[in-house]
Formats: C-alpha cells, sequence, structure tokens
C-alpha cells in the first residue's frame, strides 16, 4: 500500500493502489510507516498527494504515527496534501500540529 523511497537519508512514503486513508487502511498504515520509527532519528515524509479522502481514523493514524515518531527522536513531515483534504486538516487545526509543505522537493529541502 506505501511505496518507500530514500532520498538523501529521508524515507519518502506516498500511496500506492488507494486514494483514500480511511478505517479500512489506517492500521496498515500505521504498521508498515510506523515500523520505519523504530530505528532512532529516523526522518520520514508522507507524500499525500495521492490521497482525496481522509477520515477520524486516517487522522489518526497520522497521529499515530507523529507520537511514535518523536518517542524515537524522529521526525514526521507531511506534503502534497490535496486541496480538499488540506480543507480538513484545517478545520481541525491539524496544519498547526504537523509540518506540511506544499511539495515534495519543498519539504526534502527543510531537512537540510
Amino acid at each position: 500500500m506505501l511505496k518507500a523511497e530514500r532520498s538523501n537519508g529521508v524515507i519518502v512514503c506516498s500511496f500506492e493502489l488507494t486514494n483514500k486513508l480511511n478505517s479500512i487502511n489506517s492500521d496498515a498504515v500505521k504498521k508498515e510507516a510506523g515500523g520505519h520509527f523504530e530505528v532512532p532519528g529516523t526522518r520520514l515524509i508522507m507524500d499525500l498527494g495521492n490521497i482525496s479522502f481522509i477520515d477520524s481514523s486516517g487522522f489518526g493514524a497520522l497521529l499515530s504515527l507523529m507520537r511514535r515518531a518523536r518517542t524515537n527522536s524522529g521526525i514526521l513531515r507531511i506534503c502534497n496534501v490535496t486541496p480538499g483534504v488540506m480543507k480538513v486538516f484545517r478545520l481541525l487545526q491539524l496544519d498547526k500540529v504537523f509540518e506540511i509543505y506544499g511539495s515534495r522537493e519543498e519539504c526534502l529541502e527543510s531537512f537540510s
């Protein structure tokens, strides 16, 4: 479900074969992406470019990943949030909780 790539020591996870982050796949996302944070100091980007819908379980998964990152001295950042999904981030005020970047390149540069 997630495609993980490395770029300059940063793991970039993007979604394949789905355009939703919801109760159906949120546990799998937490397990798959969260496994990267077993290594202390992991820097990870969640690229939400293909995601057009997130429900409460999906946001819960992202918050869980953020806690896991912080617990292991890691960093989680988000990029490529579609306009519709960004409206929900803002409505829930999660745009103040997560570091969100417009593009993958901008997000990668933020680690420099």
